[in-house]
């Protein structure tokens, strides 16, 4: 019970730093990136959105992220999040070193960068799914999963709607069981804008002459850290909503 109090602790914490106001350098990324988003042809925004959403599609109607690990069957809160950390650091190491060698190859490199660190993502909530106990096999749990992707890379209106269905997850998965128009009612537009924006200054620098590997291999690391922050307090928050429970 001690363990499960400091995790509640640390979940509090987790919820209201998603709604902390935006400092400088996140006001200052999305100004640039908005700048930057308006030179950037329709056509190559069809490309992005084309991308995000051939990805998040193969994660809700594929077999290609289901893990080969075992869904754990553990009670113990502590010795989950033991395994999360591990599966974690694994993760960050891979997408940092991606990262350090898309940003050393220049442009078109850095082009292949973006559905690669997605795909990424996708891999690591799968496993850690796994780790939670819960199996990726089902419809309501990649539906899980994409809840949390958006709801790292949201901003703060989206994120309280996100917050709330993952608290309210136990009533709402039922409505999950299976549904094949899921992505066709998906708003892919507003979906890979809202990523994009909360990347774009991170990625951009990796574009820089000089600096490429390392900006590349920071910007992955940064933005694996928040996944992981986030994924990590929303399976814990079902598994004690479930504690509750019972």
């Amino acid at each position: 019970m001690n363990y499960e109090r400091k995790a509640l602790e640390e979940i509090a914490v987790w919820e209201r730093g998603l709604f902390k106001p935006p400092g400088w350098l996140e006001r200052t990324s999305k100004t640039i990136g908005a700048r930057i988003n308006n030179l950037i042809p329709p056509k190559m925004h069809d490309i992005i959105t084309t991308t995000i959403k051939s990805i998040v599609r193969t994660a809700l109607f594929g077999a290609e992220y289901t893990p080969r690990r075992d869904v754990e069957r553990t009670s113990d809160l502590e010795l989950a999040d033991q395994e999360g950390k591990r599966l974690f650091s694994l993760y960050q190491k891979i997408a940092v070193a991606e990262g350090a060698g898309t940003g050393a190859g220049g442009i078109m490199l850095n082009v292949v960068d973006f559905p690669a660190l997605i795909a990424i993502k996708m891999k690591f909530l799968f496993e850690l799914a796994h780790v939670y106990g819960y199996d990726t096999k089902h419809f309501a749990e990649r539906v899980f999963i994409l809840k949390v992707f958006q709801l790292t890379f949201s901003g703060p209106e989206k994120r309280a709607e996100l917050l709330k269905s993952i608290k309210n997850w136990e009533s709402e998965k039922g409505l999950w069981s299976s549904d094949a128009d899921y992505s066709n009612n998906m708003d892919w537009e507003t979906f890979q804008k809202e990523y994009r924006d909360a990347i774009d200054f991170r990625k951009m620098l990796q574009m820089v002459p000089g600096i490429g590997a390392v900006a590349g291999a920071w910007a992955n690391y940064t933005i694996l850290e928040e996944l992981g922050e986030s994924a990590t307090n929303a399976y814990r928050l079902r598994r004690l909503n479930e504690s509750a429970l019972t």
